[in-house]
């Protein structure tokens, strides 16, 4: 989900002895950074934030133990503690993807950053921690600094992590047998959380003070860490940007199917779940990792491929176990401050991508009813997916042939069907519910850069204001993007609104505690069901109401929400 580059990476892998500390200290000049955590004593490094503060990071920290041989496709296994003087200085490889970054199936690190460490007469400094789950459709990206620096977000005072977790198959192999039940990249989240309960406080985070903000695929685990029994307890605030579970995406028991492609793509056999699992288990991971583009189907569609499940049980313990609609309709979710959002563009830029292509676009006309259901993410093959596509068809088409003439349309078909509708049903839902106050925005600036430039713009021109569009102002993602500084004044003040906006979240549960010029003394107010107020993020944040009401009504009507009381 995100373009990747050819930009090689070293990873440092040193072994360097120190005396044991007193306590945790900021480093003299030629010191080291050691920081003295419930598990062992970590070494970490110095870099700078925007603003030139000193960020103490510590990177590539392991969570749990390897995930490999008889540990691939199982759940995560925590470590107990660390030997030695643990170095934490350097990027680790990222999880198993298609990119020519380092990966590695060893990929079960985080990374924390901090501007303050108990010390001296800061020893009980306690700040709010956020932990960022990233995106990229549980099949690609990473926590390395080079997508997801801190140097904006630590400007604010609060404790960063960022972490991988498992990918694709090997994190999300699915084959409805308790051999491979499932989630075991949302479980590897979960470990992240429980590191984070017992270790943050050594970095100056308070461990009772905890936000979840996770962007795409993050802000789908984000929901589902909500509605989970294996993350109760562990975080205090949530956010989940730009996607989310309660989508018309189905959300099944097991993915067979798709375990059954993954084997052919590497050679397996593809007739029984054992047979599979063995095979799968004797592969590279590199080749597992690699062979993801072939699960395409049109284009580069569908975006969601290996997804989370309901598990079936087997006695184990269970991430997900019924519908996440019908854990948060029964009132089962963790009741905590909530934000969600959309861009205003999302996935529109993907019409782009059908129009130039004469064959995608031949096939989407003359076979809509049974291609539709591939990029706009429902059911297939059935007599009520057949309707859905009817009626798709009239409203954003009005049954006319799709070209460029009407490709805006299309754009909003693919915005919706794949990030708003689902985003815009879970705000519904979880404002009813929830005895916290829940926050929804559509975040609308158009600055120079973006993740997509209109074809004939020679790569300035943005199209629009599109996923992950609001992420180049939260991270410094150094891959793709100039670190902001006062030579691009409109990009810095969109880092410091968002960046502020996030930070008094985590502190106080509330995104503008009290209207200020900094926030265009705009006052945030919760959203319910029957004003449906959002915050517009744009030049100027000002609070609008009933975002995209017409298209989303008719998403609401081919998707009711009574269906989900029948699934088990």
């Amino acid at each position: 989900m995100y373009r990747t580059s050819t930009l090689l990476a070293t990873i440092l892998a040193l072994a360097l002895a120190y005396p044991e500390p007193d306590s945790n200290a900021t480093p003299k000049d030629g010191e080291p950074l050691i920081v003295a955590t419930p598990m062992g004593q970590i070494q970490g490094s110095v870099i700078q934030s925007r603003l030139g503060k000193p960020i103490y990071s510590f990177r590539g920290i392991r969570y749990a133990k390897a995930p490999v041989e008889e540990l691939r496709f199982q759940p995560p296994v925590p470590i107990e503690k660390y030997d030695g003087v643990y170095n934490a200085t350097a990027d680790r490889p990222m999880c198993p993807q298609p990119t020519t970054d380092p990966t590695s199936e060893d990929c079960l690190y985080l990374n924390v950053y901090t501007t303050k460490l108990p010390k001296g007469s800061d020893k009980n400094v306690k700040r709010p921690v956020i932990v960022h789950i990233h995106a990229g459709g549980f099949y690609s990206v990473g926590s390395a600094s080079y997508w997801a620096g801190p140097q904006y977000f630590m400007d604010q005072d609060i404790v960063l992590v960022t972490f991988n977790y498992r990918l694709g198959s090997l994190g999300f192999l699915a084959t409805g047998e308790k051999e491979a039940t499932g989630n075991n990249g949302l479980k590897d989240q979960v470990q992240v959380l429980k590191w984070v309960k017992k270790n943050i406080e050594a970095f100056g985070g308070d461990s009772n003070s905890v936000t979840i903000l996770g962007y795409s695929a993050g802000a789908i685990s984000v929901v589902l860490h909500m509605v989970s029994p294996m993350s109760t307890g562990l975080f205090h605030k949530a956010v989940a940007m730009s996607c989310s579970p309660t989508a018309q995406w189905p959300i099944r028991h097991e993915q067979l199917d798709l375990a059954r492609r993954q084997a052919k793509f590497v050679g397996c056999p593809d007739d029984t779940p054992a047979n599979i699992l063995k095979c799968l288990k004797t592969k590279p991971a590199n080749d597992l990792g690699q062979s993801l583009p072939k699960f395409a189907e049109f284009g580069t569609d569908p975006v969601l491929i290996w997804t989370p499940v309901m598990e079936k049980d087997f006695g184990q313990p269970r991430f997900l176990h019924a519908h996440p609609i019908t854990l948060i309709k029964n009132g089962e979710f963790q009741k905590v401050p909530f934000i969600t959002g959309v861009t205003t563009d999302e996935f529109a830029y993907k019409a782009f991508l059908v129009v130039n292509n004469e064959t995608l676009l031949k096939q989407l006309n003359e076979k809509w009813e049974e291609t539709a259901p591939i990029p706009f993410l429902y059911e297939r093959n059935t007599d009520n997916s057949k309707t859905i596509s009817k009626a798709l068809k009239k409203f954003y088409f009005d049954d006319k042939p799709i070209d460029k003439s009407n490709m805006a349309s299309l754009g909003q078909l693919y915005a919706d069907s794949m990030i708003g509708f689902g985003v815009n049903r879970a705000v519904k839902l979880i404002s009813e519910r929830n005895n916290a106050s829940t926050y929804y925005y559509k975040f609308n600036y158009q600055g120079r850069y973006s993740h997509y430039y209109t074809p004939d713009s020679n790569g300035t021109k943005p199209f629009g204001v599109v996923h992950h569009d609001d992420l180049i102002y939260l991270f410094y993602i150094s891959k793709l993007f100039p670190l902001f500084k006062e030579s691009s004044p409109k990009e810095v003040e969109m880092v410091n609104k968002l960046t502020i906006l996030y930070a008094n979240f985590a502190k106080f549960g509330t995104p503008i505690p009290t209207p200020n010029d900094r926030l265009d003394n705009v006052k945030w107010e919760p959203y319910n069901i029957k004003t449906q107020k959002y915050l517009d993020i744009g030049n100027k944040l000002t609070l609008q109401e009933k975002l995209f009401e017409k298209r989303y009504a008719e998403w609401e009507k081919l998707f009711p929400l009574e269906k989900y009381d029948k699934i088990k």
